[in-house]
């Protein structure tokens, strides 16, 4: 198992280049299924949940193969329709299958999604509204086992605005017969993506990026190509690194459009942003003062982003307040940045932070995938030896050689052996 390992004090300097997005990638690959054809996508992060969900769509019998700078996902049978807990206990994302699998098969079987170390994040609203659109659906041994001979428009409200949800649904309704509209159907980027490509296949979709999506549902999709969004979470992660470390970083190939909230916050802090067209450039301030945030289902604050907005504020001017409105157990983060000489006081859904001069260099163990990455920035400015982030494996899900692109700014950064 790898660690990483920091010397701590370097600013940053230089330009980083994001890759592009998870938490669109995942959903626009289980689209694919939706066509009995080779569809091509670009710009598809190398990350062990792209790997995971590869995996499991390789055993329901599509195939994959590189085609210039593009992935080729080859969906012209499907052999079969069950996802096995031996893959998905590693992915929640993996629950996005059923949606897709039932529109064009016609049955799934899915591995309920194991637990999730930030707090639930049930599924019910994904089964609510498929049952809507007529899937007969029952759980079995820790299975959800569902069927549809062809599934129906309906109205479906969603008592949150859940992201993968709403994709969910959205995929199933291309192929079902009549209009479905969702109301309360969340906005991020991400689903507007996924949008984007179900169109390119022939789905007719409006709405997305509002809160109501209509979909008219089609009698079938053929293969598309697509290039995937920057991942707006690591370029946020890379905006505030680079407030933090008192640097001056451009970042590439992002969209600065999708981070307003942030940018917003970052410069309340004293950094100075300038961006333009697909760069944001950040240079870090003399003085952190202190902000308060509260998460927000998008355009809001993400909740993604708390933790590293988080270790920024460890060290700034004051008093900040962190509110997590998204999930409740999104502070385990907590217990290691203390370690690190963090003064941080929890209430229920709030953190009271009190900034200091400096953090101190110690070993600590990141427990999830964004916490993962607060660890590491906060390890960029702790003083006084190494920091070691151990159980770096959350960290690869969702970031593409992170310790890397922190290289290139100037970073003593570095992966070992455990």
């Amino acid at each position: 198992m790898d660690k990483i390992v920091i010397q701590g004090g370097s600013p940053l300097a230089g330009e980083v280049r994001i890759s592009g997005a998870k938490n669109a990638a995942l959903p626009i690959l289980a689209a694919s299924l939706l066509s009995a054809g080779t569809s091509v996508i670009h710009n598809v992060p190398a990350l062990r949940d792209i790997d995971t969900i590869k995996r499991i769509m390789s055993r329901l019998g599509i195939s994959f193969e590189i085609q210039g700078n593009g992935l080729a996902v080859g969906c012209e049978q499907i052999t079969h329709h069950e996802a096995p807990y031996e893959l998905v206990k590693t992915m929640r994302a993996s629950i996005l299958l059923l949606g897709p699998l039932l529109a064009r098969h016609g049955k799934a079987k899915i591995s309920l999604p194991g637990g999730c170390a930030i707090g639930a994040r049930p599924i019910n609203l994904h089964l609510k509204g498929l049952a809507a659109m007529g899937a007969e659906m029952y759980l079995d041994h820790g299975y959800i086992h569902a069927e549809a001979k062809k599934l129906k428009g309906t109205e479906i409200f969603l008592d949150i605005p859940t992201v993968t949800g709403t994709e969910n649904i959205m995929m199933a309704a291309t192929l079902a017969q009549g209009v479905t509209i969702i109301r309360n159907a969340a906005k991020e980027p991400e689903v507007q993506d996924l949008a984007s490509f179900l169109r390119a296949m022939g789905a007719s979709i409006d709405g997305d990026g509002t809160d109501t999506i209509t979909i008219e549902g089609v009698k079938e999709l053929h293969a598309a190509h697509h290039t995937v969004i920057p991942d707006r979470i690591e370029a946020g992660t890379f905006v505030i690194a680079a407030a933090m470390c008192g640097g001056d970083v451009t970042i590439t190939g992002c969209r600065s459009e999708h981070l307003t909230a942030v940018i917003e916050k970052v410069e309340s802090a004293g950094a100075r942003i300038t961006f333009k067209e697909d760069r944001i450039s950040v240079r870090g301030p003399e003085k952190i003062e202190s902000v308060d945030i509260k998460t927000m289902p998008y355009p809001g604050f993400p909740t993604d982003l708390q933790a590293q907005f988080m270790a920024f504020m460890c060290i700034a001017d004051g008093w900040s307040m962190i509110r997590e409105t998204i999930f409740e157990n999104r502070f385990i983060h907590v217990s290691e940045l203390r370690r690190l000489g963090a003064e941080i006081e929890i209430n229920g859904g709030q953190a009271l932070v009190r900034g200091k001069k400096e953090l101190l260099a110690a070993p600590v163990m990141a427990t999830d995938l964004r916490a993962s990455a607060c660890l590491v920035l906060a390890g960029l400015v702790a003083r006084g030896g190494l920091t070691e982030v151990h159980r770096i494996y959350h960290l690869d899900r969702g970031y593409e050689a992170l310790e890397k692109k922190f290289q290139k700014l100037g970073a003593r950064i570095w992966r070992e052996k455990a």
